[in-house]
């Protein structure tokens, strides 16, 4: 058997998350559509056998990405070009694959992975535009200093509990952020996220938290004490996840890249 990793980019805003749920919605009639489903329809008809994708790891219902990763296996020697051409002609025109690289049988897409970058993209103007697709539109003024100053406090091995999920069975809490910073670019403010893990709803609450502080006027040593808290209830609330997109899994080995040089 051949595995293969592949380099998959999707707009998450029609899919229920990047991985496999229950057909149907509880309580409902609605079908469960995810990326993974799409992608191993696709990669099945191609290779003539039902096949399985392990991703990386999970993007909540309607975050996008443009660096997911998932590995697969197959007993055909593949041609990356013609393969992924013809991956692209059966893929809805939301989900694409961008890259396939043949990997060695002890390799995972999720456990391999040293660690993750994702990006929060927020529109700062009084108005809306047609063309603000997958951001959040923020109508009152930020300050990028005083939001990279709060974002300062999030560097280094923390206990996430504040910001994440309520109420979930997923006793995991600690992460390691290597990167937190917020850049601006014309109405355009990108938040920017690079760990080797998050927890679930993390980044949406932290950005939350965020716009918080800004609204109220708050000091940013605000998010120091919320996130030293441990206490869910002091933080903001999880916001839409438009604005959200997983852009790049980093790998040793693979791609040559460390966390570091991501930005350069």
């Amino acid at each position: 058997m051949q595995r293969y990793l592949l380099e998959i980019e999707y707009i998450g805003t029609s899919y229920a998350g990047s991985q496999k749920q229950p057909k149907i919605m509880p309580n409902s009639n609605k079908p469960v559509i995810t990326v993974q489903d799409e992608l191993e329809k696709a990669i099945s008809t191609l290779t003539k056998t039902k096949t399985k994708t392990i991703f990386s790891g999970r993007t909540d219902a309607g975050v996008h990405a443009k660096g997911q990763t998932a590995h697969f296996e197959t007993e055909l020697e593949l041609n990356p070009s013609k393969f992924i051409n013809s991956l692209n002609g059966l893929l809805p025109k939301t989900i694409s694959v961008k890259k396939l690289i043949k990997v060695g049988r002890t390799f995972h897409a999720q456990k391999s992975a040293k660690a993750r970058y994702y990006r929060y993209t927020i529109v700062n103007r009084t108005q809306r535009s047609a063309w603000d697709e997958n951001c959040l539109l923020v109508r009152y003024p930020l300050n990028i200093e005083r939001i990279n100053k709060a974002l300062s406090y999030l560097s280094g091995r923390h206990d996430f509990t504040s910001f994440k999920k309520a109420r979930t069975t997923n006793p995991a809490k600690i992460c390691n952020v290597y990167v937190a910073k917020a850049l601006k670019e014309g109405d355009y403010v990108y938040i920017d996220f690079v760990a080797d893990r998050f927890l679930y709803n993390m980044i949406r609450s932290i950005v939350g938290t965020l716009l918080m502080i800004e609204k109220k006027s708050l000091a940013p040593e605000v998010l120091r004490d919320i996130l030293e808290s441990k206490d869910r209830t002091k933080a903001g609330s999880t916001i839409s996840p438009d604005g959200l997109t997983l852009i790049k899994v980093i790998y040793n080995n693979i791609d040559g890249e460390a966390y570091e040089n991501i930005f350069s």
